[in-house]
């Protein structure tokens, strides 16, 4: 399995934007959450769950911090902090950060120990649309481009010819809903073991944050 490692510093903003009516806007107010991760998985009829680790949101739980923990046995996360706020003009933002987070759920089927020295994720919300943003820093377990694209996949494969994947690693997630209405989530780093069925299933999610500017 190739392994690299490399500085990863990427402040790319990418964003979704809708208007809407006058009327709606007045009605509604931009909002925001964020946290360091999240898990919830199962590997060998075993399951490890965390709920958003961390989390904030705007207007209600201003900041959040953790420190060092592992869930389950395989999967850990070091400090991390997150930060929702109510900007002066009404719009909202979301910072999150957080390092040494570190899974080795697929280590027993013969795949990589996935690790990355730093990460942060964030958004902000506009007068009608958000934009997010999100850094990795010495990554390890997988190849990662310099400037990773929004939803940047890495297939994991699996440990014989003709398996299906251990996993498919999100880089940059973006997820917009269809019909856009202006919120978006960012994910740093989300993590899906054996999308195509396996003895492991379940996400794990680095970095979290979403916006919208008419409420979530």
């Amino acid at each position: 399995m190739e392994r690299a490692r490399r500085m990863v510093a990427v402040a790319a903003v990418f964003g979704a934007v809708v208007a809407v009516p006058a009327t709606a806007q007045a009605q509604a107010e931009a909002t925001g959450a964020g946290s360091v991760g999240a898990v919830d998985i199962t590997v060998d009829g075993v399951s490890a769950h965390a709920d958003p680790i961390a989390p904030c949101v705007v207007d209600t739980t201003a900041e959040g911090r953790t420190d060092p923990i592992t869930v389950g046995t395989r999967t850990k996360y070091g400090l991390g902090s997150t930060t929702c706020t109510r900007n002066a003009d009404g719009t909202a933002s979301v910072k999150v950060t957080g390092q040494r987070f570190e899974t080795s759920v697929l280590q027993q089927f013969g795949g990589p120990v996935i690790k990355a020295r730093t990460f942060g994720a964030g958004c902000n919300t506009t007068a009608n649309g958000s934009n997010g943003y999100m850094s990795l820093g010495t990554v390890t377990g997988i190849t990662v481009p310099q400037n990773i694209p929004p939803n940047h996949v890495i297939t994991i494969p699996g440990a014989t010819p003709g398996a299906p994947p251990m996993a498919e690693v999100v880089l940059n997630e973006l997820v917009v809903p269809v019909p856009a209405d202006g919120s978006l989530t960012t994910n740093a780093m989300h993590i899906k073991l054996f999308p195509q069925g396996g003895p492991a299933s379940g996400d794990i999610l680095v970095g979290s944050a979403s916006c919208s500017p008419f409420g979530l």
